[in-house]
C-alpha cells in the first residue's frame, strides 16, 4: 500500500505539470500524450487495488484526453478547470486512502461532467481526408491520433502473422441513421477480420452525430481481402477506399509520440532506483552517527597514547589505522546523507497550480519564476520548510503585489512577477520569495504597531528602517486593511520565523519601497549531523550552530559599555547586547584577571548577540541527539550530542537565546 501511495503522489505531481503546462502552451502534444500516459498508469494500478471510484475517474480522464490526441477537442480554459478539478478529487481519494476517513467527493458527478464534455466533442461533424487509391496506410492514417493502446494492439496483430488494413468508407449524405449505419458496416467487416479500431471511435458518438466518413483498421488472415467488393453493395454507402497499412507505419517504436523517445532513457534511470523506507534510513544514519562518535573518542585515545608511548611504533600504526578509519566514515556520512538528501523540486512543483488559482481568485495577472529545481535538501527539512514558504508566497500574492489598476497607475507593468529561488551556499541552502510589489512601508509599520500596542510610541521613534520591517514577525502583527482568506489574520509571520528558527535556520527581508520585496531564508542541508563551535563554559563543553555563528573575536573587558544597566560592546561599529550564558544556565563566571575575552557573534534572523565564553576548541561535527520525552524542550536547547570523551554536550539554540535575553531584560 505505501508502494501504490507513493507512486499515486508521484502521479499527481505529473498530472499537475502537465495541466499548468497545457494552460500555459495550449496545444502541447508532448504535454497531453504524457497525461494520457499517466492517467492510464493510475486507472491500472487504483483497478487493480481496487478503488473503483479512483479508477472511474482516471478512465474518463484518459477518454477526454483521447479526444485531444484525436483532435476532437481542443485545449481550452474550460477544460482546463476540468482537469484541475480532477486532479483535486484524486487528491482528496488518495487521502481518503492514507487517513481511512471519507471525505465524500462526488466523483459520480464530476464522471458525468467530464462524459458530458466528451460526448458534446463527438456530436461534430467529423471529416476525414479524401486521397487517390494509390495511398498507403501511412498516408491515410494518423498514427499520432492512436492511442498507444492501440498501436500496440495493431503490432500484436502483424506480429501473429495477420495483415492490416485501413479501410475507408464514406457514408452517403441521404442516409437518415448514420451511427447505426457505421455499426452495420462494422459488423460487415468483423465476418471478414478483426476490426480493431475505427476513427472516430464508434462508441463515442451521439445517435444523430453527423458522419461523413468513417476509418476502420482491420486485421486480416488473408492480405488480399477485397474490401472495395465486400462493402459496394450495402445501402447508405457512397465510397470505399481500403490501403495495406504497412509495418514501420503501424509500429509503435518506429513512429514514437512527442516525448515518448525518452522512455527507454527514463526506464533505464528508474530501473537503477530502489525505494527505500524512510525509517530505514534515520536508523542508518542513527548507526553513522555512532560511528562519527566513536572515531572521536578513538582520535582522542590515540592522542593520549601518543603523548604517553612517543617511541612506540604500534601508537604511529594506531594512528594511521585512525586516520583511514575517519575518511572512510566521513565518505560513508556523506553517502547517507546523499540518500536523504531530495530535489527541493517535488516541493516548489506545488506553487504553480498554488500561484495561479490565488492569482485568479484575487483578479491579478501574476508571472511565476522558479529557480534551482535541482538544489538538494534534506527530506525531513523540505517536509518542514513546505508551510512557511506556502505562506510566504500567499503574502506576496494577497498583499504585496497590487492590482493590474494600481501596477499602471505607478508606472509598472500590469503584470506582476513572482520569483522563487534555491542555491547551496557552502553548507547551507538559501531560499528566496521575491516580488515586484510595492514594498513595506516603514512608517505604517510603526504607526501599526504602536497603534497595536506592540510597541511605544518613543521605542517607533528609535526604530531604523530595518527594525521597522522585521516588526513584521511580531506576534499578531499585520497593516492590511481588510482581512483575507488568502493570506490570513496576521497571525503567520511569527509563525513562519520561528518554525525556521526551530530548523535552525534564520530569515530576513530586503525591501525597496515601491519596487517589491524579497525574504531569504537560509536553512542547514541537514538536522542529522551538524557543524558545531566546540565551547567551553567553567569547564562544561556546549555546542553553538556554525550555521548561527557571525564571527569570533576577543575583546579587553574595559571595552564593555552599558546602555540603560545592559551591557553592550561595539564590535565592528555596531553596537551588539553582550550576554554570559553563565548567568542563564547558573554556572559560576571564571573570567576575572583576563585580560582578553573571548566572544562569539551569533545571529538570530535581524538580531545579533555576543555571547562571552570562557574557551574556543574548535568546530566539530556531531550528531544532533534529541532530549526526549524524560528531559523534555529547555530554552536556549535544540538538542544534545556525545562528545568524543563519552561526556554529553548541549546544542544551543540561537533563536531561544534571543528569547531568553529579552524575557529576561523585560522582566
Amino acid at each position: 500500500m505505501a508502494v501504490f501511495l507513493e507512486e499515486v503522489e508521484e502521479q499527481l505531481q505529473i498530472m499537475e505539470q502537465e495541466i499548468m503546462r497545457l494552460e500555459r502552451d495550449g496545444s502541447s502534444e508532448e504535454a497531453v500524450q504524457s497525461l494520457f500516459r499517466t492517467a492510464h498508469t493510475l486507472k491500472g494500478s487504483s483497478a487493480a487495488m481496487g478503488f473503483d471510484q479512483m479508477k472511474d475517474l482516471t478512465h474518463e480522464m484518459e477518454h477526454i484526453l483521447d479526444q485531444v490526441r484525436n483532435k476532437q477537442l481542443s485545449i481550452t480554459n474550460e477544460m482546463v478547470n476540468l482537469l484541475f478539478k480532477c486532479l483535486d478529487h484524486l487528491g482528496v481519494l488518495k487521502d481518503e486512502i492514507v487517513t481511512g476517513r471519507s471525505q465524500s467527493p462526488d466523483i459520480p458527478a464530476l464522471v458525468e461532467e467530464l462524459h458530458r464534455f466528451t460526448s458534446s466533442a463527438a456530436s461534430l461533424p467529423i471529416a476525414l481526408p479524401a486521397g487517390p487509391q494509390a495511398r498507403t496506410a501511412s498516408e491515410a492514417v494518423d498514427f499520432a491520433s492512436l492511442s498507444y493502446d492501440h498501436q500496440l494492439r495493431i503490432q500484436e496483430h502483424i506480429d501473429h502473422g495477420l495483415s492490416i488494413a485501413a479501410v475507408t468508407v464514406e457514408i452517403s449524405p441521404d442516409c437518415i441513421m448514420k451511427l447505426a449505419r457505421a455499426h452495420i458496416i462494422s459488423n460487415q467487416l468483423s465476418s471478414m477480420g478483426i476490426v480493431v479500431h475505427t476513427l472516430p471511435p464508434l462508441e463515442s458518438l451521439d445517435e444523430d452525430a453527423d458522419i461523413s466518413k468513417i476509418l476502420y483498421i482491420v486485421a486480416t488472415e488473408d492480405a488480399g481481402v477485397n474490401f472495395e467488393q465486400a462493402l459496394s453493395g450495402m445501402m447508405d454507402i457512397a465510397g470505399v477506399e481500403a490501403c495495406p497499412l504497412l509495418l514501420s507505419a503501424a509500429s509503435p517504436s518506429a513512429n514514437p509520440r512527442p516525448g515518448e523517445n525518452r522512455q527507454p532513457e527514463e526506464a533505464k534511470r528508474k530501473a537503477q532506483t530502489v525505494r527505500v523506507d524512510v525509517e530505514r534510513l534515520e536508523q542508518l544514519m542513527n548507526l553513522v552517527g555512532e560511528l562519527v562518535i566513536d572515531q572521536t573518542q578513538i582520535s582522542r585515545i590515540g592522542n593520549v597514547l601518543g603523548h604517553r608511548y612517543a617511541s612506540d611504533d604500534a601508537v604511529d600504526d594506531l594512528e594511521q589505522v585512525s586516520d583511514h578509519i575517519s575518511r572512510v566514515i566521513g565518505e560513508l556520512q556523506d553517502s547517507v546523507m546523499k540518500a536523504r538528501m531530495l530535489p527541493i523540486e517535488q516541493l516548489f512543483n506545488r506553487f504553480p497550480r498554488m500561484v495561479r488559482d490565488l492569482s485568479q481568485s484575487l483578479g491579478k495577472d501574476i508571472d511565476l519564476a522558479i529557480e534551482g529545481h535541482e538544489t538538494e535538501l534534506d527530506r525531513t527539512v523540505i517536509e518542514e520548510i513546505g508551510d512557511p514558504l506556502i505562506h510566504l508566497i500567499r503574502n506576496a500574492i494577497d498583499h504585496g503585489i497590487e492590482s493590474g489598476d494600481a501596477r499602471r497607475h505607478a508606472g509598472k507593468p500590469s503584470k506582476g512577477m513572482l520569483r522563487i529561488t534555491a542555491a547551496h551556499e557552502e553548507n547551507q541552502v538559501v531560499i528566496t520569495v521575491e516580488d515586484d510589489g510595492a514594498g513595506i512601508d516603514p512608517d505604517k509599520m510603526k504607526s501599526a504597531a504602536v497603534r497595536k500596542g506592540i510597541i511605544t510610541a518613543e521605542e517607533a521613534q528609535g526604530l531604523s528602517e530595518k527594525e521597522s520591517i522585521h516588526l513584521i514577525f511580531r506576534p499578531g502583527f499585520s497593516t492590511a486593511a481588510t482581512l483575507s482568506d488568502v493570506s490570513g489574520r496576521g497571525v503567520g509571520m511569527d509563525i513562519v520565523k520561528s518554525h525556521i528558527e526551530k530548523l535552525n535556520g534564520i530569515i530576513d527581508i530586503d525591501m525597496t519601497l515601491g519596487q517589491g520585496t524579497r525574504f531569504k531564508i537560509k536553512l542547514p542541508l541537514t538536522l542529522a549531523i551538524i557543524t558545531g563551535l566546540r565551547v567551553e563554559l567553567n569547564k562544561r563543553t556546549f555546542i553553538i550552530p556554525m550555521s548561527s555563528v557571525v564571527e569570533i573575536v576577543r575583546i579587553p573587558p574595559e571595552e564593555i559599555q552599558t546602555i540603560k544597566s545592559d551591557p553592550v560592546v561595539v564590535i565592528r561599529g555596531e553596537v551588539l547586547p553582550l550576554i554570559w550564558l553563565h548567568d542563564y544556565l547558573q554556572i559560576p563566571r571564571t573570567e576575572a584577571g583576563r585580560k582578553h575575552l573571548p566572544v562569539v557573534v551569533v545571529g538570530a534572523g535581524e538580531k545579533r548577540i555576543a555571547i562571552v565564553v570562557d574557551e574556543l576548541n574548535g568546530n566539530q561535527e556531531v550528531v544532533v541527539k534529541s532530549l526526549g520525552s524524560y528531559v523534555g524542550k529547555i530554552s536556549g536547547i535544540s538538542g544534545a550530542t556525545i562528545l568524543g570523551d563519552g561526556r554529553v554536550g548541549l546544542i544551543f539554540e540561537v533563536a531561544g537565546i534571543a528569547k531568553m535575553m529579552k524575557a529576561a531584560h523585560s522582566g
